[in-house]
């Protein structure tokens, strides 16, 4: 008895607090989407990714299931009356609530696709909000704030509404596409032509392709570049290679004024120009930067500004001595604590506005320096130009590691059953580390050196992308020898090399190591690319060309097992490297086996007895070169919107690349290599 009176008691305070926690806690949501959803283009923890998601997805059910609430509430009598009004009133707060922060309005970009949900959800809570506030019966101290407060509501969620529509790929398409371009008039031209030599007189056509400006090799010098006029270049190319992440196409005048920038630019100056284009693109996929920064978006940002500010004025000033005598004190807390908060977050959202890349570039346009200085001032203090814009990391994931330290336990059993082992396996046996400086100028200077050399030959920049590893062995002579290791399929390419270079690296450790001192950049270089693209195979393998890279890796992955499994003890990495290369491989392990199972680990072991025979410094700058070209091969093909998904999730080394060679000319989306054709009628008499 005395235990039902307990409980009794307990659900009475709840379904009194309920509706009071279930807006503080809408609220703390936003609070917490507002300074933590930018953080995670900078970041990789699956920590915080999780906890985003979480509130993304709360933040929207719980803020409908308090206006549910609130409708299904009955209207009570008396003195209670009062007190359902003032919470009636939260239901604009939560309007506000649903429309969303500026810094997030898609959590994915599958999110952008289900604007039109939005739209209709959009609909249905306004009339929710506004039946369940009207059903209150509200006073006259309480309507003229309500007013207020519900036109900043319905403003901040049609803003959400309309930024998922801008971010969506059908409509970033149709926005980016060029005006229709019939090209000369054809007819006319060869009809005046049929003309002429129906009169009798001798008529020829005369071709004057259009003239192409362009960028020589004699003509580059770098320039030493500073941070304002990259942030303005950045936002200018912006507007072009954004095409890149919905597969239109580019011309060749877009690759001459790229280059003509990229050409001169110094290597830190490039890769942060690259990172600002990328950053804006994200802005434009997650946030409601692409409605923000219009003309209609800042005089929106002064409205819900001005409107919650007059609401929250009204609501403290106007009956202010029939507040404590009509109203609950708590609710009354409650209803300052949300002004308070939806204060603090305009005001600091239109702060991160004002110091945006996009506002100072909209600045250049204008005739205010003193103005725009004074933005480049804040920009420089609050997003240095030394801080990536990205998180600057690569994922690490190794072969020989990963079997060697993966054992069967009851929890991995478990994970197996229901299909989460591999997801266990990403995240235990994955490290990340910086992206190394040496990596990024071997990136840029090899790039940068291509587009010089073939900076005239439009082919040569295709045949350049099509190029994973053939390029880099003729180069250095060794493509007879080492040229069927890049021939196989790529993601057998991979695996074959990332072994080969493992197993190099543990005979170096234990019988060269004075020489692979020497040749530690170049090491270091190889070991990071090919535990990258490890990873992308295991983990990303839709960022990779199609093919069977999963099955490949844990065929080869199982034969690895039972071969280190022979010793009495695990061995650790070196020994058990050199357990794989004390293997007779004088047959190929195909002609032995067979070709059912694909693992390619004693094929990896040949690629590496051979690649062993050269000298050391050799050897190594060899599997540096094959490795930058394998990148660059990946990058250039993978499909754009995987480009574009990795962005919310710490951005990925692959993309940069990808946007560094399109800027440098490189790339299969040069669709356009001539322009209009001038066509002359030269008529002589006979």
């Amino acid at each position: 008895m005395e235990g039902s009176m307990r409980m009794g008691r307990l659900l009475a305070v709840w379904s009194e607090w309920e509706i009071r926690v279930l807006v503080l806690t809408s609220l703390a949501l936003q609070v917490f989407l507002l300074f933590s959803a930018g953080i995670r283009k900078r970041n990789v923890s699956a920590l915080l990714g999780l906890l985003l998601w979480l509130a993304y997805l709360l933040a929207d059910s719980i803020a409908i299931y308090a206006l549910g609430y609130l409708s299904q509430t009955r209207v009570p009598t008396g003195v209670n009356a009062q007190s359902h009004r003032i919470q009636a009133f939260w239901a604009p707060f939560l309007l506000l609530h649903l429309g969303g922060q500026d810094t997030i309005t898609a959590f994915s970009i599958e999110d952008n696709e289900l604007w039109k949900r939005h739209l209709l959800s959009l609909i249905s809570q306004v009339v929710l909000a506004t039946y369940v506030f009207a059903k209150s019966r509200p006073g006259a101290d309480i309507l003229a704030p309500a007013v207020f407060m519900f036109l900043s509501g319905i403003v901040k969620y049609g803003e959400r509404t309309w930024a998922l529509k801008c971010a969506s790929m059908d409509n970033l398409r149709s926005g980016m596409v060029t005006t229709p371009d019939p090209g000369p008039n054809f007819a006319k031209f060869m009809e005046e032509f049929r003309f002429t030599s129906q009169a009798g007189l001798h008529a020829e056509i005369v071709i004057e392709p259009e003239r192409r400006g362009g960028v020589t090799a004699a003509a580059i010098a770098e320039e030493d570049v500073d941070y304002d006029k990259v942030i303005t270049d950045a936002r200018r190319f912006f507007d072009t290679f954004k095409r890149l992440f919905v597969n239109l196409i580019l011309s060749f005048q877009d690759r001459t004024r790229s280059q003509a920038t990229f050409l001169r630019l110094k290597q830190d100056q490039a890769y942060k120009m690259i990172e600002i284009e990328l950053s804006l693109m994200y802005d434009t996929l997650h946030s409601k930067a692409a409605v923000i920064h219009t003309w209609y978006g800042r005089m929106f940002r002064c409205v819900t500004l001005l409107s919650t500010s007059a609401a929250c004025i009204l609501f403290n000033v106007q009956a202010k001595g029939r507040y404590n005598e009509s109203y609950n004190g708590i609710d009354i807390c409650i209803t300052n604590l949300l002004f308070g908060g939806a204060l603090c977050l305009e005001v600091y959202a239109i702060g991160v506005m004002l110091i945006s890349y996009w506002t100072y570039a909209a600045l250049q346009g204008c005739n205010s320096p003193a103005l725009s200085r004074l933005i480049f001032q804040s920009i420089e203090y609050f997003r240095p130009e030394r801080r990536p814009k990205w998180s600057n990391l690569m994922a690490q994931h190794n072969l020989i590691s990963y079997c060697l330290h993966d054992r069967a336990t009851l929890l991995t059993n478990v994970l197996a059953m229901f299909g989460l082992k591999g997801h266990w396996d990403i995240w235990m046996y994955t490290q990340h580390i910086d992206v190394l400086p040496e990596l990024k100028t071997m990136v840029f200077k090899e790039l940068k050196d291509k587009a010089v050399s073939i900076v005239d030959n439009a082919e040569s920049y295709r045949k350049f992308s099509n190029h994973r590893g053939q390029w880099a062995l003729q180069c250095k002579g060794y493509y007879d020898e080492f040229g069927w290791s890049v021939e196989v399929e790529f993601d057998e390419s991979i695996l074959l090399w990332h072994i080969a270079t493992d197993l190099c690296f543990h005979f170096d450790d234990g019988n060269d190591a004075d020489a692979k001192a020497k040749a530690k950049q170049d090491v270091d270089i190889s070991r990071a690319v090919s535990n990258y693209m490890l990873f992308l195979l295991v983990a990303r393998p839709f960022m990779l060309t199609a093919g069977i890279g999963q099955i490949r890796f844990g065929d080869t992955c199982a034969e690895a097992r039972i071969f280190f499994d022979r010793e009495v003890a695990r061995p650790n990495e070196h020994a058990a490297a050199k357990m794989v290369l004390d293997v007779n491989v004088e047959i190929a392990p195909r002609d032995v086996k067979g070709d059912r199972s694909k693992s390619v680990l004693f094929d990896a072991c040949r690629l590496a007895k051979r690649l062993l025979v050269l000298p050391p410094g050799k050897r190594w700058r060899l599997i540096r070169v094959v490795w930058v070209e394998i990148l660059c091969y990946a990058a250039c093909k993978c499909q754009s919107n995987f480009h574009a998904k990795q962005l919310s999730n710490g951005g990925e080394l692959l993309t940069v690349v990808w946007f560094l060679m399109a800027h440098l000319g490189m790339g299969e989306q040069y669709r356009i290599e001539a322009g209009h054709a001038r066509a002359k009628l030269i008529v002589e008499k006979n």
